[in-house]
């Protein structure tokens, strides 16, 4: 038994003896966030200084790549050090300071998904009218939503957190998670489940319902509208489609290894399920909008060629 008050650290259980294999690892893991940092910080260096993409999709483009920004650097510089490190253990501020990152990074992310399915509805559904229903002051509006609701939820879920009697400090995963800490508290968790339960399903429900509710009459208008239309609907929904469920995926597993016991599938295995999350979105995302998009990718041809130059 260790009482809460005398708790400093956490021991990171999921992390095993790789040995040599440690500097491959550390190799591998340090290229991919090279890689998604300079994706993403090239994506909305492209979207910031072009003005012909100052327009609702492309600044909720670049809000999305800002939260994978944010959710790499929360996690990737951690992972390298212990990667590294023969002695996993985590401070208890840096512990919370890591819930607080990885939770509010998925929670920003599900809610910008849903003001990105709205924005093409409304363009696809009320073409004649998008620019009078989508005007500045609703997109910085529903940014600001996106970002301050997730922040506000986890603060009070972490003082909810930070109040339990814990009698153990051993997570069995390779970075901290709200419920990996709930579970090793001796006192009455309740309170904290209630609200992470609740917090969780407005934030997942919110944003679905959004994303059903803009899918369907899209769907409907491109079963009835014109080729033109429905070639406008493909070419901007299928990167947003493919985002959210590579994202879905991801929280998905991360979801059913909190709430069930994943003992019986291979330490390897569990650990890429954990991080899917975080990395693959950051990862994916930039490559698929950057191809898939043509007026990104005709700029950002371009401000290479200029650099080059």
């Amino acid at each position: 038994m260790m009482n809460s008050t005398q708790l400093s650290y956490f021991t990171l259980a999921a992390y095993f003896d790789t040995g040599a294999l440690k500097y491959f690892y550390f190799m591998v893991i340090f290229l991919l966030y090279i890689f998604i940092v300079s994706a993403n910080v090239f994506l909305i260096v492209v979207i910031c200084m072009n003005r012909s993409l100052h327009e609702p999709m492309y600044l909720f483009l670049c809000s999305l790549f800002v939260n994978e920004l944010y959710g790499s650097i929360g996690l990737f510089p951690f992972l390298l050090l212990q990667v590294l490190s023969d002695i996993h253990t985590v401070s208890k501020p840096l512990c919370f300071l890591q819930i607080f990152c990885a939770h509010t990074y998925g929670g920003v992310e599900y809610l910008n998904l849903a003001i990105m399915s709205y924005d093409r509805y409304l363009a696809i559904c009320y073409p004649l009218q998008y620019n009078t229903r989508m005007t500045s002051k609703k997109i910085g509006t529903l940014i600001a939503v996106t970002w301050i609701f997730p922040c506000f939820a986890l603060v009070v879920s972490l003082c909810l957190t930070t109040s339990l009697q814990l009698c153990g400090n051993i997570i069995d995963k390779v970075f901290c998670a709200t419920h990996s800490v709930v579970k090793l508290a001796c006192s009455d968790t309740s309170g904290v489940n209630i609200y992470g339960l609740i917090a969780s399903f407005g934030t997942i429900f919110v944003a679905l319902t959004v994303i059903l509710y803009t899918y369907l009459h899209i769907l409907r208008v491109c079963f009835s509208g014109s080729k033109q239309t429905r070639q406008k609907a493909v070419s901007t929904c299928t990167p947003h489609l493919a985002s959210l469920l590579n994202f879905s995926v991801g929280a998905s597993f991360e979801l059913l290894q909190s709430r069930f016991d994943m003992s019986r599938l291979p330490n390897i295995l569990r650990i890429f399920l954990s991080l899917y999350f975080l990395t693959c979105p950051p990862l994916f995302n930039p490559v698929m909008y950057g191809l898939k998009m043509s007026k990104i990718r005709t700029l950002s041809k371009s401000l290479l060629s200029n650099v080059g130059y």
